[in-house]
């Protein structure tokens, strides 16, 4: 598969993850304020707001290929502070949920390792960025 198809491929997929979890955070406030509350995050329901709202608009440029390598970047970032924040050292001592939470944790460095290849790698030419470039050239 050309270098630009597979950009795409991993834009779709990276996105794919991120809208309908910003769109699912921002449908059920109530429940994510909750979780985020749960965690002791100080001012959960604004927390869910900016979380529910970073992750759908975040993945629409995604998924668009606008601006890719800054969003990537901030999306890694948010990847691995996420992934801390919501899964480091949980568990309770139930050992199914501390593997659960372990697992998840190696996801989202994993995810947050994906975006930053995107980052270097830019959105190629099948995106608002690519289009960018060749308007300008």
């Amino acid at each position: 598969m050309p270098r630009n198809g597979l950009l795409l491929l991993s834009r779709l997929l990276l996105a794919a993850l991120f809208v309908p979890s910003g769109f699912h955070a921002l449908a059920d406030i109530a429940g994510t304020s909750g979780y985020f509350a749960g965690l002791g995050l100080p001012l959960p329901t604004l927390v869910a707001w900016a979380t529910g709202l970073f992750e759908l608009i975040a993945g629409l440029l995604i998924l668009a290929g606008f601006k890719t390598p800054v969003v990537a970047l901030l999306l890694a970032a948010f990847c691995i502070a996420a992934g801390f924040l919501g899964h480091y050292g949980q568990g309770g001592g139930d050992s199914a949920l501390t593997f659960m939470h372990s697992q998840m944790l190696m996801k989202d460095i994993a995810i947050a390792g994906g975006f930053l290849a995107l980052a270097m790698a830019g959105a190629g030419a099948w995106s608002a960025d690519g289009r960018l470039v060749a308007a300008s050239a």
